[in-house]
């Protein structure tokens, strides 16, 4: 008993510092640092006769929301929520209000965002499809592809961009951004240039407009690699690239739920080390990518 009320005391005490500092901070932010519940917030609130007349008037918008979000069966975001109001209710709330209201609420609509676009699409360098499905490599540093693909944590994503040589699917190189853009690839580039000896690599990619881009053909001309892209709209002639994404996120990405950039990017970090150094493939003679490489050598 002594140790229920020692509980109760502190989230007492918890509430009162949430009230106090509610006109500079969000409620959901003070309580999620105080490690309490904002529903608890609220019903403390209404015991102690404190509720702001804007708070009471929050909670019956919430009210109203939460009914036009389950008539919708969750399909209606914020600004559909906005018209329901005023349609159904005949209340009329800003759009960023009912925004921050849904949020406070914890819901969304479940329909999928459509992918966000990031700048111009259209070829500009095109180069032949040079590799042209001969995945295999009788030397290291012969034939690399690379590719970009996303990662989904929370409500937002990460990008990885990568190069694998094709002679035992090492991975040579590899970024993570948050933004899928030409410095992205560049980077990526970069970083396998100052591991590797590039001259006269075949880099095999796809046609996505960082490819094709000026700069990143500029980088390669200069280290002497030569430049192979896939037919447009085949996703077959860079397979390999697909495989190795594929293998990640069965056996790493969908086995876990990633809230966090942080812990993502350390699931990628460790996952990739894991795919050279320790996971062994069949083609290879049941060897990772590194022993194969270093047995050959």
């Amino acid at each position: 008993m002594g140790l229920a009320k020692g509980g109760d005391k502190r989230r007492q005490q918890a509430f009162q510092v949430i009230q106090n500092m509610s006109a500079r901070y969000t409620v959901s932010l003070l309580c999620r640092l105080a490690e309490v519940s904002r529903s608890g917030y609220y019903k403390w609130q209404r015991q102690q006769g404190r509720l702001t007349r804007r708070q009471q008037e929050n909670e019956q918008i919430k009210t109203k929301i939460m009914a036009c979000w389950k008539q919708s069966r969750g399909i209606y975001g914020y600004l559909r929520i906005g018209v329901c109001l005023r349609k159904k209710y005949r209340i009329h709330v800003n759009h960023k209000r009912v925004y921050r209201l849904m949020k406070e609420l914890g819901i969304r609509s479940v329909i999928r965002k459509k992918k966000p676009y990031f700048g111009k699409k259209e070829a500009y360098v095109i180069s032949e499809n040079v590799l042209n499905r001969e995945f295999h490599a009788a030397r290291p540093l012969e034939k690399w592809v690379t590719d970009i693909t996303y990662l989904p944590f929370g409500q937002s994503f990460l990008y990885l961009s990568t190069i694998c040589d094709l002679y035992n699917n090492e991975v040579i190189a590899y970024k993570i951004s948050p933004r899928n853009d030409i410095r992205l690839v560049l980077d990526t580039v970069k970083k396998a240039i100052r591991k590797r000896k590039t001259r006269g690599i075949l880099l095999h990619s796809d046609r996505g407009f960082q490819y094709t881009s000026k700069p990143y053909h500029r980088l390669l001309k200069r280290h002497g690699i030569k430049v192979s892209m896939s037919r447009k709209g085949n996703c077959h002639d860079n397979a390999c690239m697909e495989s190795f994404f594929s293998h990640f996120k069965s056996e790493s990405l969908r086995l876990h739920r990633y809230t966090g950039q942080k812990q993502l990017v350390d699931e990628i970090h460790r996952y990739i080390r894991f795919y050279n150094y320790h996971r062994f493939q069949k083609k290879l003679n049941n060897l990772s990518p590194v022993e194969y490489r270093t047995k050959v050598a």
